[in-house]
C-alpha cells in the first residue's frame, strides 16, 4: 500500500500547451519516474527498514516509534516552512530537470548509506541513521514539487490525466514488485523449503546481522536511478524565464499570499480544506506508522511485513473502486465521512490486538492451537485478524484520497479552481509534522505503541468533526461563483 502525499502546489500552465491527447515518450518517462521513487516509500519508510530500525537498532519499540515519530516531526516542520514556497516558486525558476536532478543527487547516496546503519552500531548511529533518513524525506518532498511541476509540460493538457494515472499505476507495481522481489531473495530463504526459492540470501547477505533488512536501502537507491534516467533523458524541460532565482521566490511568496486570500472569502471552503489538513495527515500517519506497530506490538518480522505490504498494496487498488461507487451513492463528502469513520474504527479494532489476545477481550495462547495453516506467515488466529483488519484501513484510505479531490470540486467556484486546487495541495503539507508529533507525544506519555497510535484516532476524529460543518458537497452538487 502506497505512502502518498501531495504535490506543494499545482503549477499553473499556459493553456495553449494542449498536446494531442495522447502519450508522449516524455509523459511515460515523467510516469517511469514515479515508478523508481516509490519503492524508497514502501520498503524504507513502512515496511522494512523502520520497523528494523525500532525494533533492532533501539531494541524497545516502544521508544523506536517514539524516536521515528519525533525525527519525520521534524522533517515536517522543514517541509512545512520551505516546500510551499518552492512549489508556487517553481514556474518562475524556468528549467527544473536542473533542480531535480540536484535533489535526486543528493537522496540516492543519502538513501544507500543507511546500508551502514549496523545492529551493533558500528557503522551509523541510531541518530545519523535518523538525521539522514529525516534529510531524504524532506529531498522527497521537494522531488514531488518538481516532478509535478513538469506534468504539463511532459504530457500537455490533453494527456496530463493519462500521464498521472499511469504514474500510480507504475509506482504501485514498482512497490508490490519491490515488496516480492525482497521476499523471494532475502526473507524467505531458509525459511521455506519451496523449490522456486532460494536455498540462501542472494548475495550471500547475512541475516544475523540483519542485511536482509538493510539491503533494502540500495534496493532503494537503484531504484530511484533506474527511473530518474527516462525523465532526464526524454521528458522535456520549461523555457528560461529570466527571472533571477531570488526574485522567483519573492514572487511566488506574492503569489502564494494571493492564493490563500483568494481561498478565504469561501466560508465553507476553508472549513473543509481544514478538516482535510487533519483528517489527511492522520491517514498518511496510520500508513507510516503501521509497520513499527506490527513490528513492535505483534512481533512480525521482515517476512510477514513483506507479506502484509504485498497483500494491502494489492487491497488497496479496490480503495479507489469503492472511493468513486461511495461518491455516486452518498455523494463525495458523506463518502470521506464513511472513510475516516471506517478507518477510525479499524485503527481502534488494530489497537486492541497482540499476540496472545485478539479485540481487547479475547485472550488466545497461541501454543494451546494448531496453525492454521501450514506456512511461514500468519499462522495464529491474531495474526491473522491483524492483517484482515489492516484491508480496511487499505480500502477506505485508498477511497478518501479519490473522494477528498472529488469534494474540493463540489465546493469550490469554477472560475477558482486553479487557487482552490492548489490551497489543497498545499494543505498536504501544511501539517506533515502533527501526526509524527502526536505520535511522540503519544507513545512518550503512556510509554505504549498503542498510545501513540491512539492520538491518530483523534487526529482524524478532529477532521471528522469538521465535516459536519461544511454545507455543500454532496451527491450531484456543484458549487457556483
Amino acid at each position: 500500500m502506497r505512502l502518498t502525499t501531495e504535490p506543494a502546489a499545482d503549477v499553473p500552465m499556459e493553456a495553449e500547451i494542449g498536446g494531442d491527447g495522447k502519450l508522449s515518450r516524455g509523459a511515460v518517462a515523467w510516469s517511469i519516474f514515479e515508478g523508481g521513487r516509490d519503492p524508497y516509500v514502501i520498503l524504507m519508510t513502512i515496511y522494512i527498514f523502520m520497523p528494523y530500525v525500532s525494533a533492532t537498532m533501539v531494541g524497545d519499540p516502544v521508544r523506536g516509534q517514539g524516536l521515528i515519530a519525533q525525527f519525520q516531526q521534524y522533517a515536517g516542520w522543514i517541509v512545512m516552512a520551505t516546500a510551499p514556497f518552492l512549489g508556487a516558486s517553481v514556474d518562475k525558476l524556468g528549467p527544473r530537470k536542473g533542480w531535480l536532478a540536484l535533489v535526486v543527487t543528493g537522496m540516492v547516496p543519502l538513501i544507500a548509506s543507511l546500508w551502514l546503519a549496523k545492529p551493533d552500531l558500528s557503522g551509523l548511529s541510531i541518530i545519523a541513521t535518523m538525521s539522514i533518513a529525516m534529510l531524504v524525506n524532506v529531498l522527497f518532498a521537494y522531488s514531488e514539487v518538481l516532478h509535478n511541476s513538469l506534468l504539463v509540460r511532459a504530457a500537455g493538457l490533453g494527456a496530463a490525466h493519462k500521464a498521472s494515472g499511469l504514474a500510480l499505476s507504475l509506482g504501485n507495481a514498482a512497490s508490490v514488485v519491490a515488496l516480492a522481489f525482497t521476499a523471494w531473495a532475502f526473507a524467505l530463504p531458509g525459511k521455506v523449503a519451496w523449490s522456486f526459492v532460494p536455498a540462501a540470501p542472494l548475495f550471500g547477505l547475512n541475516p544475523a546481522t540483519h542485511e536482509p533488512e538493510r539491503v533494502v536501502a540500495i534496493l532503494s537507491a537503484i531504484a530511484l536511478v533506474l527511473g530518474s534516467i527516462p525523465l532526464f533523458l526524454f521528458t522535456p524541460d520549461a523555457p528560461r524565464s529570466g527571472v533571477s532565482i531570488p526574485r522567483a521566490f519573492a514572487d511566488g511568496a506574492k503569489d502564494l499570499w494571493g492564493m490563500l486570500k483568494t481561498v478565504g472569502r469561501y466560508r465553507d471552503a476553508v472549513i473543509y480544506l481544514g478538516s482535510r489538513m487533519l483528517f489527511v495527515d492522520g491517514m498518511n500517519g496510520v500508513l507510516f506508522f503501521s509497520g513499527v506497530l506490527a513490528a513492535g506490538v505483534m512481533k512480525w518480522g521482515p517476512l510477514e511485513l513483506l507479506t502484509q505490504g504485498i497483500v494491502l498494496s494489492i487491497v488497496a487498488v479496490f480503495g479507489g473502486f469503492v472511493g468513486r461507487w461511495l461518491d455516486e451513492r452518498v455523494g463525495p463528502k458523506n463518502a470521506l465521512k464513511i472513510e475516516i469513520f471506517m478507518t477510525m474504527l479499524s485503527l481502534g479494532a488494530i489497537l486492541g490486538m497482540r499476540p496472545d489476545r485478539i479485540l481487547y477481550l479475547w485472550a488466545y495462547d497461541p501454543s494451546a492451537h494448531a496453525p492454521l495453516w501450514n506456512g511461514p506467515v500468519f499462522t495464529t488466529l491474531p495474526n491473522l485478524v491483524f492483517l484482515l483488519l489492516g484491508f480496511t484501513n487499505a480500502i477506505f484510505i485508498t477511497g478518501q484520497y479519490a473522494s477528498a479531490r472529488t469534494a474540493l470540486t463540489r465546493l469550490t467556484p469554477p472560475s477558482q479552481t486553479g487557487a482552490f486546487f492548489g490551497v489543497f495541495a498545499l494543505s498536504g503539507v501544511a501539517t506533515a509534522w502533527l501526526a509524527p508529533t502526536l505520535v511522540n507525544f503519544g507513545t512518550g506519555v503512556t510509554k505504549t505503541q498503542q498510545g501513540g497510535f491512539a492520538t491518530i484516532i483523534l487526529l482524524l476524529g478532529l477532521g471528522l468533526a469538521g465535516l459536519f460543518f461544511v454545507r455543500g458537497g454532496g451527491r450531484g452538487e456543484t458549487s457556483s461563483d
